[in-house]
């Protein structure tokens, strides 16, 4: 994997996003998400188009995955809900004593039983940070020297997965999924000087909690990507 050329420091910026257009679903057994373990995504789940500064082979992509044109080329801004704005964003970044923050944007996070859930994603240049909006309560800070790598399909869907091996892993939704993975790329680069891994597969697993692995599985579909989700 060719190491980046990418700034390594992003500037926040008074900015703001709205939530991935998923629905929120509550299933009745944990092997599954919606019916039968499918998420239908649709094309209208688009990055914003730019004349970023960003290329392709800056990226940990390295032609592997198919991308949207949208995302081959943009700015990326590092603050999408306006920090400054946020007293209980800055009361957690002070507590733990991180001043530089990469990434902070809305994203979906999966619970081990398969629900959804709306949360804020921190990343700072030492640990990531998993933040309830509605409760303003950090829900989980995870230090960047314990992620061993991430997981993506091949396809232009919006998932990542976090692999921790100490703990129980992540699997969330971004619409700025790239941005997400450079910024975790580089982040990890500076704080423990190792190159993380980044997988693409259309079949993975991951630990959804501590006794619980499941198995995503990603499909091309007229108008978008079908994702599984089965517990293992």
């Amino acid at each position: 994997m060719e190491r980046f050329r990418t700034q390594r420091r992003v500037q926040i910026q008074d900015s703001r996003s709205e939530l991935p257009k998923y629905d929120d679903v509550e299933d009745e057994d944990s092997s599954r998400v919606l019916d039968d373990g499918e998420i239908q995504q649709e094309e209208r789940l688009r990055l914003r188009p730019s004349n970023g500064n960003v290329s392709e082979d800056q990226e940990p992509f390295m032609g592997i995955k198919v991308r949207r044109k949208a995302s081959l080329h943009r700015d990326y801004k590092g603050d999408y809900i306006d920090i400054p704005s946020q007293p209980f964003l800055m009361r957690i970044l002070r507590k733990q004593g991180d001043k530089q923050v990469l990434f902070a944007d809305k994203v979906l996070k999966f619970t081990g039983s398969g629900k959804m859930k709306r949360r804020i994603l921190l990343i700072t240049d030492f640990a990531i940070y998993i933040v309830d909006p509605e409760t303003g309560a950090l829900k989980r800070r995870i230090a960047l020297a314990a992620v061993e790598k991430m997981c993506l399909s091949e396809l232009s869907d919006n998932f990542f997965a976090v692999i921790i091996p100490t703990e129980y892993d992540l699997l969330m939704a971004s619409t700025r999924k790239t941005e997400v993975v450079t910024v975790l790329v580089e982040a990890t680069k500076s704080a423990s000087d190792y190159q993380l891994e980044v997988v693409f597969s259309n079949r993975f697993e991951y630990n959804a909690a501590s006794d619980l692995v499941k198995e995503i599985q990603f499909d091309e579909v007229e108008g978008g990507v079908k994702t599984r989700i089965l517990r293992k």
